[in-house]
């Protein structure tokens, strides 16, 4: 189980304050290994009425935008 470069440290379960505690040691974003283990998505939803846009000045379709429908220029409400 080899650390190696692939840019998904950051996606994986075991990563913790730029540290694998799979295998207790400092890791950044361009590495992975072969324990590596996706981490849940938080919300994976996205639609109007989760886009930061809905509703708003910044919407590019206010006359056609509704729950679950999806455009181009959708903007998560959220960003971590």
């Amino acid at each position: 189980m080899s650390i190696r470069l692939g840019n998904s440290c950051v996606n994986c379960q075991e990563f913790e304050n730029h540290f694998c505690t799979v295998h207790e040691t400092k890791v950044a974003q361009q590495h992975t290994c072969d324990s590596f283990d996706m981490r849940a998505a938080i919300k994976n939803d996205p639609n109007c009425t989760t886009c930061a846009r809905y509703m708003g000045a910044t919407c590019p379709n206010p006359k056609k935008a509704a729950p679950h429908m999806l455009c181009s220029h959708w903007a998560p409400q959220e960003v971590a």
